[in-house]
């Protein structure tokens, strides 16, 4: 294990801000917002990329059971179901990501309300000149990095909104902080779970997941794709067992991790047994990992925390730096 000194590879210090995840959380959720509540609202849209989309992802989750429509927009185009009882969240952490702004732009062409987040950029440019209601959130680090100040925030801001208990988030962020102590940079040890995470993947991560922590394993996906900058693979282990278990037939360059939900579904646990076997009967080596106890979100703040931090130890042990994403920084100079 090389990680003692952190900040040799990740020369901006990500690390010190996932630190410091619990106190952001808590401070967000602390703020004294404007709090928003529109009545008549059957249908929200969720518009965002990369870091930003993931809270989309994840007030989805929250929303699984009730009876408002979620929709998730990651490009450039929204729904046709679009109407005066459609609530359209726009999300960008920069505040100038092309196809969110574009998103802003064709909404406005719509009946539906309109509320946007950002750390600044065109997006609070374009909500000022048209009346559209707009919170600035600080952007912390990066994007990515920002997650828990602009998820926690947004919650505060949507309290009314979102029917999420307010004892609910108050357990996500006390989860936050009973993770960190366990995979922090303070316990560079074998203790640490992110740690044991990262040093377990050598080939490329094939990770499967219940449909309830979909959000979890997608950002885990997003974190490994950019902070270790090594291709990832995700599937609904359901659906996986109708055509991507075949694949491992043959002799692959890539290991499963297994996210299983403590409270799936019986036969999906079943599921899981029988691919345990699969991999066992033919040495195939895996890493399983389960949620804790709790509420939805508490259950998927807790894997992002761990998916995150594993991301970064895994980039620190192969010597990349977590930060420069020269890939994305190339294709957003070409766009017109």
């Amino acid at each position: 294990m090389e990680l003692k000194n952190l900040e040799d590879v990740d020369s901006a210090e990500m690390f010190k801000v996932y630190d410091r995840w619990p106190e952001i959380a808590k401070n967000a959720f602390s703020q004294k917002f404007k709090k928003i509540n529109i009545p008549n609202i059957n249908h929200i849209v969720f518009a965002g990329m990369g870091g930003s989309g993931t809270i989309g992802d994840i007030i989805s989750a929250i929303l699984s059971k009730e009876d408002i429509h979620i929709t998730n927009v990651k490009g450039y185009t929204l729904p046709k179901t679009v109407d005066s009882e459609t609530l359209v969240v726009v999300t960008s952490v920069s505040g100038n990501t092309d196809e969110t702004v574009t998103i802003l732009h064709n909404a406005t062409k719509t009946s539906a309300k309109i509320i946007a987040f950002a750390s600044g950029g065109n997006l609070g440019k374009i909500c000022q000149e048209k009346g559209i209601f707009f919170q600035e959130i600080e952007l912390i680090h990066s994007p990515r990095a920002s997650l828990t100040n602009f998820l926690f925030s947004i919650l505060n801001i949507l309290e009314e909104l979102i029917p999420i208990n307010h004892s609910d988030i108050l357990d996500a962020i006390t989860i936050l902080d009973n993770t960190q102590k366990n995979i922090s940079s303070d316990n560079l040890s074998e203790t640490n779970q992110a740690i044991e995470l990262a040093e377990f993947i050598k080939k490329t991560p094939c990770i499967y997941y219940p449909a309830g922590l979909q959000s979890a394993a997608i950002r885990f996906k997003n974190s490994l794709q950019e902070n270790a900058k090594t291709h990832v693979m995700t599937e609904d282990v359901i659906e996986a067992c109708h055509n991507g278990i075949v694949s491992w037939e043959k002799d692959l360059n890539a290991q499963p991790i297994l996210v299983e939900g403590f409270e799936d579904n019986v036969k999906t646990k079943e599921r899981w047994e029988i691919i345990k076997q699969y991999f066992s009967e033919n040495q195939i080596d895996y890493f399983s990992i389960n949620s804790i106890r709790g509420n939805i979100l508490s259950k998927i703040i807790h894997l992002i925390y761990l998916f995150d931090y594993a991301s970064i130890y895994l980039a620190v042990l192969r010597k990349i730096d977590p930060t420069p994403v020269k890939s994305i920084d190339f294709i957003k100079s070409k766009l017109l």
